[in-house]
């Protein structure tokens, strides 16, 4: 498990945390109403779906994503949203890649530059670590809803790549052409945890050093709980036995 896998673990652990912040509520629904302006329909609108639901794992009202819907499709006013991304490195020489969505760049800009500086990382310039990272489908299902023979049958007689085991879930990998293939045939079984196409790292830099993972570790999340972050990608190799010594000290 590595780079992508551990950091989603994580993130999954903090969700309840930031849901109770009503951080989870703000991200959400900025990434619902930038996806609702390729079309207000989930069923044609890959990003939609996965943005709905993200809005669904935190248990935000339907009311209000049908809101933050009609803001994106223009049918209400407050949807003037930028999309962003930033690049750099870690702590360690860790790549980072962040995706964000914003009402106001120049502000944004200003908070990631500041953490990067007051957290050992260092911004870089466009285009300098999107290269070591591929976009793939993800889908990931809870083990208790299904048996891995019948899913991996499922997904690869649908078009999926792989299939790989993470805690209490299975993640399906797929080409991005082949992810609503994967998607509909997972779904007509069961309901996914989440899906969606993202960036995975081609290859993963090993954090041996227990300073330099927690250093780097909490860059990540403060680089997450930025308001306008959407998604953070990276390619770091922390060990099971380190990760969980860093959670027990946390």
């Amino acid at each position: 498990m590595s780079g992508h896998s551990k950091w989603a673990s994580i993130k999954r652990s903090k969700a309840a945390t930031d849901a109770k912040r009503g951080k989870a509520f703000t991200k959400v629904t900025k990434e619902i109403i930038q996806s609702a302006k390729q079309g207000g329909d989930p069923d044609l609108n890959a990003r939609l779906r996965s943005a709905i639901l993200a809005a669904k794992a935190v248990n935000m009202p339907q009311d209000n994503i049908k809101k933050a819907i009609m803001k994106g499709t223009g049918e209400l006013a407050g949807g003037a949203l930028d999309d962003m991304v930033y690049e750099g490195y870690g702590p360690g020489g860790v790549a980072i890649m962040i995706e964000l969505t914003t009402d106001n760049k120049n502000r944004t800009a200003s908070e990631i530059r500041s953490i990067f500086t007051k957290r050992g990382g260092n911004l870089g310039e466009p285009g300098s670590v999107a290269w070591m990272f591929v976009k793939k489908g993800q889908v990931v299902v809870s083990k208790d809803k299904i048996n891995e023979e019948e899913l991996m049958t499922l997904a690869l007689e649908s078009g999926a790549e792989d299939i790989t085991t993470d805690g209490a879930t299975y993640t399906i990998t797929t080409d991005p052409k082949d992810f609503e293939d994967v998607f509909k045939a997972v779904k007509s079984r069961i309901e996914p945890e989440s899906a969606e196409v993202t960036m995975i790292s081609k290859n993963y830099i090993s954090v041996e050093d227990p300073k330099t993972a927690e250093q780097l570790l909490k860059l990540l999340e403060a680089i997450d709980d930025q308001d306008d972050v959407q998604k953070v990608h990276s390619n770091f190799d922390i060990s099971d036995e380190l990760m969980e010594k860093l959670r027990g000290e946390g």
